[in-house]
């Protein structure tokens, strides 16, 4: 097989609307493994956010990647084999800034998930995840500043007509040392510099004793970009992002089995 590691997104990408994975999906997931390939689900997401989900899809064993790939984890095995963080004064700097801008913050720390705000938002935002938010009774800044827990990422929510301008602009005043990106319309994340989806990609790589031009990637929003830029075959789902569909093979929509379209042509089933 020329593609023996396929790495897929997961929200936008392999999961629909309604929160569920096709059958269509499943089915060429199961055929790619039994053929003998490598399937890993790298994502923004938390890891008791999708945990569950992996193995919904029979996933019991081998790797997941959380948090754009800043935490990795054997899921047979139970342990993380990566886990990476802010220092200190580096999520404080974030967590100041978005408290500045009166926007709706969410910071991680480990399995943990605290709001500044407790609103509907927050809870479409749980349902869709699976979790629940740590309620919060003081500043996020006060918070870190006070019991110095280690920061995975900050998120920041706005309405899809200001997303754009909100990435730009943290990009901006953040700078260097910082990776910001986008994982849906309403969503702009912050990680440290370097915990990318490509850092994922590579310890992946390294993991298997894959190349990366053996390996194939698949997603939709910014956030996968460097993923698919860093992969030897890159796939972006017809509903993705412009940016993504630019530089990759377009497959079909999130909505029409795009995952399924783009592991048959990795196995060679279509052309």
């Amino acid at each position: 097989m020329k593609y023996p590691l396929f790495l897929c997104d997961f929200d936008g990408t392999l999961v629909r609307a309604d929160c569920t994975v096709s059958v269509r999906n499943r089915e060429a997931i199961r055929a790619y493994r039994e053929a003998g390939g490598v399937f890993a689900v790298v994502t923004g997401r938390m890891l008791s956010s999708i945990l569950p989900r992996v193995r919904e899809l029979g996933l019991e064993e081998g790797l997941v990647a959380a948090y754009q790939g800043a935490v990795i984890y054997d899921v047979k095995a139970g342990v993380c084999l990566k886990e990476e963080h802010f220092a200190e004064e580096n999520a404080l700097r974030v967590i100041r800034l978005l408290e500045a801008e009166g926007v709706h913050i969410h910071i991680y720390s480990g399995d943990s998930l605290y709001s500044n705000r407790d609103d509907e938002l927050l809870r479409v935002y749980e349902k869709i995840c699976g979790i629940r938010s740590e309620g919060v009774e003081e500043k996020l800044s006060a918070l870190v500043a006070r019991t110095h827990m280690p920061v995975v990422k900050a998120l920041a929510m706005a309405p899809p007509a200001e997303r754009e301008e909100l990435y730009l602009r943290l990009k901006r005043l953040l700078g260097d040392g910082y990776y910001v990106t986008c994982s849906s319309d309403w969503l702009v994340e912050i990680m440290p510099a370097g915990q990318d989806k490509a850092s994922a990609v590579d310890f992946l790589s390294r993991y298997y004793n894959i190349p990366r031009a053996n390996i194939a990637a698949i997603g939709d929003q910014l956030n996968d970009l460097p993923m698919l830029e860093r992969a030897g075959c890159a796939f972006a789902v017809a509903s993705g992002e412009e940016a993504l569909k630019s530089r990759a093979r377009v497959v079909a929509a999130c909505e029409e089995d795009g995952v399924a379209q783009a592991i048959e042509i990795c196995m060679g089933v279509q052309s």
